[in-house]
């Protein structure tokens, strides 16, 4: 007993340094301050929205599937932690990192008998407390949504910051991979912005050329979040998300250790990035999936889905809609995204000459979508769900199932966001104002 408190103490010292290092950091103390304003913006535009579609003034009777709090606050709302993250965290996850590499007190923490992982993992535990922290102006949105009488479903909400700490995890992992392999915090911020960046244009290529691009695009912070936003959860976005968080540390304790020559340095981080690999390809082959949005907005009704799982026979899809097509991007969100959970035997192609279609008009087998199960085809040009469903039915020879009862109606809310400007613009600013010079007066 006596010799493991002696092992947890050099940690337990580490977390506390590194702590002290995140409150001496002013790029912290700006991020707090500027991410009360950024939720401020995001939560009264988003109440104000769905105030005006629920009634207020006049404006709409406020049923039906839009005036769910996932999608009409929650989503917009929490974007300004997704904003942040990007823009914001890798900042203060730089200068955490990489201060003991300018300050010189690196080389002393490497006198001590420590694992190098476990430095790192010091560091980023000590910022995901910070993050924590600074998502504090979201718990206040959902006071503020509840005190106006809104409904919180806690499953989905739950959800949605899941999928932000998760986020915030991968920005860590990557802004402490690049200030280590960087001799200088400008150079480990272009890193990590190039790489944020680049994660943007994957996504631009993913929907204009679909295919394995879109497949990987899947796989970005962006994507991960906006499922999370809608509350669905797959089991393979959080395990490439682990494996993608663990690469970033290996790699930062692997260039932590100063000592250890160029080379062998190189090959350790070749070979994490082989394991990482390896690791996310059978990631890849998860197909677990579960939905916690109270609308199930990413599932087909359950009678539905009861019936496509009895289907086993591969089911093989041609859509001749170009990317750009709105109708392509119908067909996706509204049946082949949640077809994929069903029937993971799916395989969708999509057949074009162009990326925007213009020229495919006057084009015979333009809008075709042609359905190939069990050695029968059918075609149909329908992209709504019922449509799609409807085709799939009729080559199965399965009797379409009797609706479900159980519609959900929505939760309206026709309530300004009153007390939110005071709260987000005046009362949160203040208070970190005032911690910011509490705190320095304290160490002065």
């Amino acid at each position: 007993m006596w010799c493991l408190r002696l092992r947890k103490a050099p940690f337990a010292w580490l977390l506390e340094k590194e702590w002290r290092e995140l409150l001496a950091s002013r790029a912290w103390w700006v991020m707090l301050a500027l991410i009360g304003p950024l939720v401020g913006v995001s939560f009264i535009s988003a109440v104000r929205t769905y105030a005006e579609l629920s009634g207020y003034g006049g404006t709409a009777e406020g049923v039906g599937e839009a005036f769910s709090p996932l999608v009409g606050v929650w989503a917009p709302t929490f974007s300004a932690c997704e904003l942040a993250a990007a823009f914001l965290l890798p900042f203060v996850a730089i200068r955490v990192v990489a201060g003991d590499r300018q300050s010189g007190a690196l080389k002393l923490e490497l006198q001590q008998p420590m694992p190098a992982f476990a430095r790192i993992a010091a560091k980023a535990l000590v910022l995901m407390a910070g993050w924590t922290i600074a998502s504090a102006p979201t718990l206040l949105a959902v006071v503020l949504w509840r005190s106006y009488g809104g409904s919180i479903y806690p499953p989905e909400l739950m959800v949605v910051i899941l999928g932000h700490f998760l986020n915030a995890g991968l920005t860590i992992a990557l802004a402490s991979a690049a200030a280590s392999l960087t001799d200088h915090p400008s150079t480990a911020a272009i890193v990590t912005l190039s790489v944020t960046v680049g994660t943007w244009i994957l996504n631009f290529i993913a929907a204009v050329h679909g295919g394995v691009w879109e497949r990987a695009a899947g796989y970005t912070p962006t994507a991960i979040v906006a499922e999370f936003q809608h509350g669905l959860v797959r089991l393979d976005v959080l395990l490439t998300a682990a494996a993608l968080v663990t690469l970033g540390l290996a790699v930062a304790a692997i260039w932590m250790r100063l000592g250890v020559g160029v080379r062998r340095r190189t090959s350790e981080s070749i070979t994490a990035m082989a394991l990482a690999a390896a690791a996310i390809v059978a990631c890849t082959f998860v197909t677990a999936t579960h939905d916690f949005s109270e609308n199930r907005m990413n599932s087909f009704s359950e009678p539905d889905q009861e019936a496509l799982e009895r289907i086993r026979q591969p089911l093989r899809i041609e859509a001749h809609l170009a990317a750009e097509d709105p109708r392509r991007v119908d067909l996706e969100r509204q049946a082949l995204s949640k077809l994929r959970r069903v029937m993971p035997r799916l395989q969708v192609q999509y057949v074009a000459n162009t990326t925007t279609g213009l020229f495919e008009q006057t084009s015979q087998h333009n809008g075709e979508i042609w359905y190939e199960l069990g050695g029968r085809r059918a075609m149909s040009r329908m992209t709504t769900a019922e449509g799609v469903l409807e085709t799939i039915y009729s080559l199965a020879g399965v009797t379409p199932p009797q609706e479900s009862e159980g519609i959900f109606r929505g939760h309206p809310l026709a309530v300004p966001p009153r007390r939110a400007a005071a709260v987000f613009y005046g009362i949160w600013p203040a208070l970190i104002v005032a911690g910011a010079v509490f705190h320095r007066r304290r160490q002065a």
